[in-house]
């Protein structure tokens, strides 16, 4: 069973927000950065692209220039592909560095019963008199 890279819950909504203020080493912060930025100019410059393309060639096909036509409509198909192409990568190298993050940053809270007899200086040694519970931790 592959992990997920979607957040259904509020834990993982939290954790995502967490990575995404610091992901990792530098280079993956340049990374994430560098693909959003391409992600954003990238998307509305293929859209158009696309677009323009598709619109050539049902001009070309008006005035009987079929081959003109054929190559547009392949140049259209090869610059979507080429995009959803680096998109899926790019998504699932951030998705595995997620995981891998998730993996490795985990916070757990240790949660002993009432009814457990420790002596007064013990509790102090494991934090039982301050123990408040955070969204972002686990309790086991």
């Amino acid at each position: 069973t592959g992990r997920k890279c979607l957040f259904p819950d509020a834990e993982d909504k939290d954790n995502l927000r967490v990575w995404l203020r610091n992901p990792g080493p530098q280079h993956e912060k340049r990374t994430l950065f560098g693909d959003m930025v391409c992600f954003l100019f990238i998307t509305p410059l293929a859209t158009i692209s696309g677009w323009l393309c598709l619109r050539g060639a049902v001009d070309h096909l008006h005035f009987s220039s079929r081959l003109e036509a054929v190559g547009l409509i392949a140049l259209t198909v090869a610059l979507f592909t080429i995009y959803l192409f680096w998109t899926l990568v790019s998504f699932r190298y951030h998705c595995r560095l997620y995981n891998e993050w998730r993996r490795t940053n985990q916070r757990v809270i240790l949660l002993i019963p009432k009814s457990v007899n420790v002596p007064s200086n013990q509790k102090s040694l494991l934090g039982l008199h301050s123990v408040k519970r955070n969204s972002k931790e686990t309790i086991v």
